[in-house]
């Protein structure tokens, strides 16, 4: 009720500017132009005046209103309607510019229909690598020495003594000795067997993660390594690390974890109504809180099968491209989820007159007669909200929901008439 009180406030407001500026400009002019206005045109007759708080109390003179003092308002021939439509709110056509009403057109128009939701980033777990050895030994030298370091596939993480891996390296030079003695043996098993005996002892150092290229070494020197360096399998960063020097490791020690940040996840928050619009392979564009006006553009991967009781969410998983490392996991970011395009029903927001139950539009029936309606929206569109039932294609509706009408009680029996 209160705000319908300052709608009206306003309105006479307006209104009582215009008369005194009208009055004003009138006597400002000519006798002469007077006389001729007389002449020319009739003055609208007062047929009674109006509190403009409670438009309801009516008065065949002027004076101050009863409740609150203001002066009372005149209201002329020319803005009392001869018939009003019932259902409907009457605004005269000086009334209109007085508020400067705007009327626009109900249109279907073609929009990208997008869900929009937050998540946040966390590793790629296709690429994330669990840094094993495959013999056991003692930790000589740690050279990737703290968490969050980026290391390159084929950079050493550490070096490591292992009784087990000098003797593989003494086998191997025994067999490369043993195959170029024999190698012009008139025996042709012997000869064979040497290089058997040479491919099996090359085969174990492989399978124990020594290189081409230190074998090669291993040949040209003739001594075996007591210090071998371990080298990354991958690029990543260290998330974790349990490696210092002198340390015993096995076979079931987890010297490093490192992940490849070349491509992120964002786990996105899905509420149940709308996961059925979300799929495979959807477009999705992020935005980061603190950088907005740049866009990452990625696909959803997945969606997950479970649904979070507390909040009513599922997760959607969407990849997104990395190549420049700026994207870090536990970014909270927001994301749209492209969920196609159509066409629909779309009228401005600030048409929409919300009481909170409802949403009520005014259509206009007449230039001077309009009718409240309720509807029923979907998601907003810039400025502009989506309609999905209450309104057709081509109809006319007040632009502004705030409009200022000339009637507290014309507006309240229109509405009141909605609910009969």
């Amino acid at each position: 009720m209160m705000n319908y009180k300052k709608l009206f406030l306003i309105a006479f407001s307006f209104t009582t500017l215009a008369g005194v500026y009208l009055t004003l400009g009138s006597r400002s002019a000519s006798p002469q132009v007077r006389n001729a206005s007389v002449v020319t045109e009739a003055k609208p007759k007062i047929l009674y005046y109006v509190d403009p708080m409670h438009p309801s109390y009516k008065s065949d003179k002027p004076g101050t209103a009863p409740d609150c003092g203001m002066e009372l308002t005149p209201i002329y021939s020319d803005e009392e309607p001869s018939t009003v439509t019932p259902g409907t709110v009457n605004v005269p056509a000086q009334k209109q510019q007085l508020i400067n009403l705007q009327v626009v057109e109900v249109k279907e128009q073609p929009i990208l229909q997008t869900i929009h939701t937050v998540g946040v980033l966390q590793y790629d777990e296709t690429k994330v690598a669990k840094i094993h050895t495959k013999i056991e030994g003692w930790i000589d030298k740690v050279f990737a020495d703290y968490t969050g370091r980026l290391v390159r596939k084929g950079q050493p993480l550490f070096s490591i003594y292992s009784p087990d891996l000098v003797a593989a390296q003494q086998e191997y030079l025994l067999a490369v000795k043993g195959e170029k003695a024999l190698a012009q043996s008139s025996f042709v098993d012997v000869s064979s067997g040497s290089k058997a005996l040479k491919a099996s002892a090359y085969q174990r150092l492989r399978l124990w993660d020594v290189s081409d290229q230190q074998i090669r070494k291993l040949e040209e020197t003739g001594a075996p390594t007591t210090s071998m360096p371990f080298y990354s399998p991958v690029s990543g960063f260290v998330i974790t690390k349990n490696v210092f020097d002198k340390q015993r490791i096995t076979y079931d020690t987890e010297a490093y974890t490192i992940a490849d940040l070349s491509t992120i996840w964002l786990m996105a928050d899905i509420y149940e109504y709308e996961a059925g619009k979300v799929h495979e392979g959807q477009d999705a564009r992020m935005t980061l809180s603190y950088r907005t006006s740049q866009q990452f553009h990625g696909k959803v991967s997945y969606l997950y099968p479970e649904l979070n009781n507390a909040t009513r969410t599922i997760k959607a998983r969407i990849d997104f491209p990395n190549p420049n490392l700026e994207l870090r996991p536990g970014m909270y970011a927001n994301v749209d989820i492209n969920n196609g395009s159509g066409s629909a029903l779309v009228i401005p927001a600030e048409a929409i007159v919300d009481s909170g139950t409802r949403k009520i539009v005014f259509v206009q029936k007449t230039k001077t007669e309009f009718e409240p309606r309720e509807i029923s929206v979907a998601q907003s569109v810039g400025d502009d909200v989506v309609v999905t039932a209450g309104l057709n294609a081509g109809e006319k509706i007040v632009g502004s929901g705030n409009f200022l009408i000339d009637s507290e009680s014309q507006l309240r029996s229109a509405l009141q008439s909605m609910s009969h």
